[in-house]
């Protein structure tokens, strides 16, 4: 776009948003499903309501980064799922402290790295065995039990 076309598209999504309603933008980008960020308020921030919400209204739901305040989840793309996901999200979002959300399309580079792991996976295991020595690990029944003991 142009900057004076690009200018007039932001006057007109701005004036959407200020009379309270959502804008979507959407391109003919291939996607793998979509990315929703949600960011939870309260001091500290209550993120497993949250967490188990998603989990039961959207089944098959990856959590792939938590931080402080912020959950991030990848979602299968199905019929209608992006209509259930902001309506879940907007009947929900005041009873599970949610701030914000933002729901995108999974990104071509996101696409691509999901691609090649799929293409690649076995192969890739296959052709390359490549023993570690693990001997002087704790085993992970041990490590629980430390990790457990240092929050006590």
């Amino acid at each position: 776009m142009d900057p004076k076309a690009r200018r007039f598209l932001w006057d007109c999504i701005l004036s959407v948003i200020k009379e309270g309603r959502s804008v979507i933008l959407t391109s003919h980008r291939f996607g793998d499903g979509y990315t929703v960020i949600v960011r939870v308020g309260g001091s500290p921030p209550a993120l497993k309501p949250v967490e188990d919400f998603v989990q039961q209204t959207f089944p098959g739901s990856v959590l792939k980064e938590k931080h402080h305040n912020t959950l991030q989840y990848q979602l299968a793309c199905t019929q209608g799922a992006l209509a259930t996901i902001f309506s879940q999200f907007t009947s929900h979002q005041h009873r599970l402290g949610v701030e914000d959300y933002s729901v995108s399309q999974t990104t071509l580079d996101q696409v691509f790295v999901n691609f090649a792991k799929h293409q690649h996976g076995e192969e890739v295991s296959q052709a390359y065995d490549n023993p570690v020595d693990t001997s002087d690990e704790l085993p992970l029944q041990s490590v629980k039990t430390s990790q457990e003991a240092e929050k006590v």
